[in-house]
């Protein structure tokens, strides 16, 4: 209620982590890092800056300038333009070894002529079926066809890797059942396209498509994958994607990896291998080693295998060991499995066909190790290692003249995947009891529905190929590198001063008593779901990235097997509450969480081919396990902001994918279990929010990204439509043509005259509010803003305003909170000061709950967690956003005599 958000949150809120913004980040056109620090590891970065509009021209020159003023080498493209023609967006990319400081920018270049050069250019040739990619440090050769992706990796003419591909094995049931043979297979990549996206000089990236073919000649799970280079690097990242078209009762991946040899060139005790563990914890041990034996070989032996250096000339050693090392065991192989996300178990042994021997344990492997040699080797290593689990690292034949690595995506150590509907139907054959059955569990269910078929999964590798053995300091320093990419970011000033993403957003302000409270709930907020992510374990190859949708106080636990209300799937848009936090304060905490959701939401939770390819599944205890596959979950709404601010190809492959995701309601009718008039609709039928304001966000995505006329038609025509109606966005949907984009009104049925008019609760909240206010700034037509700013005057109004302006009143148009960010909007457009304080009684009438979270510790629960009961993830993104849009629409509004209420 509105007194108690302000008596006691102040107290609640004083042990909440304070937020872990940049601080050196203040001024617009500012650039600095999202993590604070400079990194020690300056392997080459990517980033997306915006500009407002009219400010920057295509053909004006960008010079990158250090925090000393000097001026940097920097690679340029454009991402999106404004409706003028002007610069959005640009991508920026930076060689390796360069160092910016804490802060520097990027400006408009004074001088002609070209900006300076980077000591090393990255440059592509093309010869027959490869390409040959050269950084100036290390040399690269790509296959465009054929299983092998890289042919071999050399580093002054030394050559350091080979032979890289993606491995995997396949089984035809989860587990033996004693009436049929369990039957594995092997399968592997088949390059059939390689493109050449970017060609440097700065930074150079290939994509390969392909499927992967199984012994027997099948070919299935279509993958993607780019190679990232950058100049001076010696560095290969690898971004890989598959997509799961199997049949999922037969097809259980067993287990699937990236698998490379590495040659070996040092006598076996000046070999080393690596792993590193949580933080700084490194293991670190030679195939031979000469440390704790009977005989020591000298002190100055001894520090130079542990340090991996090349030990000194064997006939310096003492005798008693240089001449027994034939005795001294040559461990071969080593296996590092994280099969869950609290713990790692490493292990060795001498050679097949003999006992692994158990070498340590720990909680979170970093998923980064090293094999070679004092002459050189490769470190690689996986990103979000732990967090995907079940996950491992194999070396095998360290002690022999080839080394083998994989970087295990799915351990084998592990339960094949098993992507099986986890219930049986329940006897949920007929559409009357799917309905009963959507009344108790919230679970919307048809057979067939909960397919995986379509579904993605993407993990990014990282290949070092180094000209000696890393020392301990760097092992850690390129480890951070891969298990937690550094990120260039933009001052949030610069941000708000594009004006992009609407600007539906101001700076963090506590400059009042109510504001505090306000600002300190939504730092609250983030760091509670952070909290959660890690107590709840929410965690796993296919969970990773995702929150839960509701809580149960009873079991003390989120709801993860009750249907509806398990994982949330981009519910009531928890990843624009997110994204718009980061924007406004450079939170490195919303940043992360929010990157992760979209990594995990645009892969797994959107169909990519098949059946419902473009659309997304609706909150389950299975990602894909709901039958409701909606626009509103793959609505490019939710993705774009990944893409522009970190230049991510593979976000922005799934932005292309979605374009035209609106030709599927053609064949599947969203609401169909709960619109039967809709459903018997003859023409296809688009509903004015989660339907249309999700194909809105994809056309504009599209325009923005291409400039093409044709997205921005569609636009316009829609929006003259809409506007055009006596209805406008009260409408309940409207006749829809898939291929021209039209939209035209259907006429009110009769039967409803005079009765109070129902809407739906749903239409603004999953990106409309957003996407109209950019839409309102991008292309002018008067009656479509017109609309706009009726539904958001109207939709809370009090009965009698309703009824005065519709003839009846409106029932359904619940949320009052969440939209109370619409009263807020015209409040601001307008210059209404009453409405103004309107929309902050509608936001203080529900759902600001105090913030007080209590300690449950067993026999309660299983493991000690904090707990808020009172918090559910659709409470939370719309509570969020509507703050973080009132206070910079009408925070102006906000008296202190709030406080009183």
């Amino acid at each position: 209620m509105a007194a108690s958000l302000p008596l006691v949150a102040g107290t609640r809120l004083a042990a909440a982590q304070s937020s872990t913004s940049n601080p050196l980040l203040t001024k617009s056109n500012q650039l600095g890092w999202l993590d604070t620090a400079e990194p020690r590891a300056r392997c080459g970065y990517t980033w997306g800056q915006p500009w407002p509009q009219g400010s920057l021209k295509s053909t004006e020159l960008l010079h990158l300038v250090d925090q000393a003023g000097k001026h940097q080498p920097l690679q340029t493209w454009v991402m999106a333009t404004w409706p003028d023609g002007s610069v959005k967006w640009t991508g920026h990319a930076t060689a390796a070894g360069q160092a910016l400081g804490q802060t520097f920018h990027v400006e408009k270049s004074e001088q002609k002529g070209r900006a300076p050069k980077a000591k090393h250019s990255v440059t592509i040739a093309e010869s027959g079926k490869k390409l040959l990619i050269d950084t100036g440090v290390i040399r690269c050769v790509v296959n465009t066809q054929g299983e092998v992706i890289i042919d071999e990796i050399t580093r002054a003419k030394k050559t350091l890797l080979q032979n890289a591909r993606f491995i995997g094995q396949r089984q035809n049931q989860a587990e033996a059942d004693g009436e049929q043979p369990l039957q594995v297979e092997h399968f592997s990549t088949q390059i059939q396209q390689a493109d050449i996206e970017q060609r440097g000089p700065l930074r150079a990236v290939v994509k390969l498509s392909g499927m992967h073919r199984t012994a027997n000649g099948r070919e299935w799970l279509p993958f993607s994958l780019r190679l990232y280079f950058h100049a001076g690097g010696d560095a290969v990242r690898i971004s890989h994607s598959f997509i799961f078209d199997g049949d999922e009762q037969q097809d259980f991946i067993r287990a699937l990896g990236l698998r490379f040899d590495v040659p070996q060139r040092d006598e076996t005790y000046n070999r080393h291998v690596r792993f590193v563990g949580e933080g700084s914890g490194l293991w670190a041990e030679s195939p031979q080693g000469i440390t704790g034996l009977r005989r020591d070989p000298g002190k100055v032996v001894r520090e130079a295998q542990i340090n991996g250096i090349a030990t000194p000339a064997l006939d310096t050693w003492d005798k008693r060991v240089s001449e027994r090392l034939q005795f001294i065991p040559v461990w071969n192989d080593y296996s590092l499995s994280q099969l869950n996300a609290n713990g790692f178990s490493i292990k060795k042994r001498t050679k097949a066909g003999h006992a692994w021997i158990d070498v340590d344990q720990g909680k979170r492997a970093s998923g980064v190790a090293y094999v070679g040699g004092a002459s050189g080797g490769v470190l690689f290593g996986m990103r979000d290692f732990w967090q995907l689990h079940p996950t491992q690292i194999d070396i095998r034949n360290a002690g022999t003249p080839i080394a083998q690595a994989t970087m295990w995506i799915w351990s084998p150590d592990a339960p094949p995947m098993d992507l099986r509907f986890y219930h049986d139907g329940m006897g949920m054959d007929t559409y009357a009891k799917q309905i009963e059955g959507l009344e108790i569990t919230y679970e919307d269910y048809e057979p067939g529905f909960g397919s995986p078929q379509g579904i993605a999964r993407s993990t990014d590798f990282t290949i070092y190929a180094l000209d000696a053995t890393p020392s301990r300091e760097q092992c850690i320093d390129l480890a951070d590198s891969i298990r937690t990419p550094a990120q260039i970011i933009a001052a949030p000033q610069t941000y708000l001063d594009a004006g992009v993403f609407g600007g539906l957003w101001s700076l963090p302000d506590r400059s009042s008593p109510i504001k505090k409270i306000l600002e300190d709930r939504l730092d609250w907020s983030i760091n509670f779901y952070q909290q959660q992510i890690d107590q709840r374990h929410w965690y796993g190859f296919w969970n990773y990235g995702d929150v839960m949708h509701t809580y149960d106080s009873d079991r003390h636990v989120w709801r993860y097997d009750v249907g509806g209300f398990a994982w949330d799937n981009s519910e009531l848009s928890p990843d624009l509450w997110l994204w718009y936090s980061f924007l406004r304060s450079g939170d490195a905490r919303a940043f992360r969480i929010a990157e992760a959701m979209t990594r995990h939401n645009r892969d797994v939770d959107i169909y990519h081919l098949g059946r419902f390819a473009g659309l997304g599944t609706r909150h389950n205890v299975q990602h894909w396990g709901c039958s409701a596959k909606q626009l509103r979950i793959s609505t490019a709404a939710y993705r774009r902001f990944h893409y522009f601010l970190t230049g991510d190809e593979r976000t922005g492959d799934v932005l292309w994918e979605v374009a035209e995701a609106d030709k599927q309601l053609v064949n599947l009718l969203p609401t169909r279990k709960v619109n039967p008039e809709a459903a018997a609709d003859k023409n296809t039928h688009i509903g004015i929010g989660t339907d249309w304001g999700s194909a809105a966000a994809n056309w504009l995505t599209a325009w923005e990204r291409t400039g093409d006329a044709r997205y921005k038609t569609w636009l316009e025509n829609a929006m003259r439509t809409i506007g055009g109606n006596d209805l406008g966005f009260f409408a309940k949907g409207y006749h829809f043509d898939i291929n021209s984009k039209a939209m035209t009104v259907i006429p009110p049925d009769p039967l409803e005259s005079g009765r109070p008019k129902r809407v739906s609760h749903l239409n603004a909240v999953f990106g409309l509010i957003e996407i109209c206010a950019e839409l309102n700034q991008l292309i002018d037509v008067p009656e479509f803003k017109a609309a706009w700013l009726r539904y958001g005057r109207f939709y809370s109004a009090p009965a009698a305003q309703q009824a005065a302006e519709f003839g009846v009143s409106l029932t359904g148009n619940n949320l009052t909170n969440a939209h109370s960010r619409l009263t807020a909007y015209v409040a601001q457009q307008t210059g209404d000061t009453a409405l103004a304080k309107r929309a902050w009684d509608e936001f203080f009438r529900e759902a600001n709950h105090v913030p007080e979270v209590k300690r449950v510790e067993g026999p309660l629960v299983l493991n000690p967690v904090d707990e808020a009961a009172w918090v559910s993830t659709n409470d939370s993104a719309q509570w969020g956003l509507a703050a973080i849009q009132n206070l910079a629409l009408i925070g102006g509004s906000l008296a202190g005599s709030a406080l009183k209420k």
